[in-house]
């Protein structure tokens, strides 16, 4: 339990990787929070359109900077994660913002009811109008048996004790999009960890992005079928995708 009166270090890490366009707004909207115990962490993996180069204007201001080659965004999340300190961990995408300043802030008078994680809800916006919402990600209605569906809490608004890390593992690097599926039927079916939901929206995300091509869909459904599986979730390829029935009803 994060003691009333403390103020525990949260570390925050971004995974970048060619993202010039917003890496900057992610790294802004973390060093504008009004909690200022926070270790910020960003692994870049080689960018070559100058994304280092935006970077290091900030980086008397973060914590921890690595820029190496990696095999795919979930090996460089993990690389922030064995690099974190912090007692609480949050990731936040490149091209991602949290919703205020006082997220954060929230975040950790959140955690002293002593959950092990907490999980809100999510705007997707336009790519370039942050203040244009498209639709709303609502956490509230998850349960555990959706993950049969396929179905999980909002993951940029996922934060996590690091202990729980340390217990159960971080990402598998063997899913190419589904890792962050992986990792919270781990946490809360197998090991059943204590989660609590926060009725407030945490992250702006943009629209776009590793898993919303037609191919990139179709990857992700049969990742999620085989992690299913491989926990001994019972499900199949229909279940799974009639989840899509949910995303378009959220548009209205």
């Amino acid at each position: 339990m994060v003691d009333k009166n403390s103020k525990p270090l949260v570390s925050i890490i971004t995974v970048v990787f060619n993202g010039r366009e917003f890496i900057e707004d992610a790294i802004r909207c973390v060093l504008s929070q009004t909690y200022h115990n926070i270790e910020y962490i960003v692994i870049d993996g080689a960018s070559v359109d100058g994304t280092k180069e935006i970077i290091k204007k900030y980086e008397n201001q973060i914590s921890h900077f690595i820029s190496e080659s990696d095999h795919g965004i979930y090996d460089a999340m993990n690389k922030g994660i064995e690099k974190a300190s912090g007692e609480i961990i949050g990731i936040l995408n490149s091209d991602d913002i949290y919703e205020s300043k006082n997220s954060i802030k929230n975040i950790v008078e959140e955690f002293r009811s002593g959950e092990s994680c907490l999980y809100a809800d999510l705007v997707y916006v336009k790519k370039n109008n942050l203040s244009s919402p498209i639709r709303k990600f609502d956490s509230s209605k998850f349960s555990i048996d959706m993950f049969g569906y396929g179905l999980m809490p909002a993951h940029p608004t996922f934060f996590v004790k690091r202990d729980i890390y340390e217990r159960y593992g971080n990402f598998r690097t063997d899913l190419k999009i589904a890792a962050d599926f992986d990792l919270m039927v781990r946490f809360l079916y197998e090991h059943k960890i204590t989660h609590k939901y926060i009725n407030q929206v945490i992250v702006k995300m943009r629209l776009g992005g590793i898993s919303t091509s037609y191919k990139s869909l179709w990857i992700n459904n049969f990742e999620i079928l085989k992690v299913c599986r491989d926990h001994g979730i019972e499900t199949n390829i229909f279940k799974i995708m009639s989840r899509y029935f949910k995303k378009i009803l959220e548009l209205f």
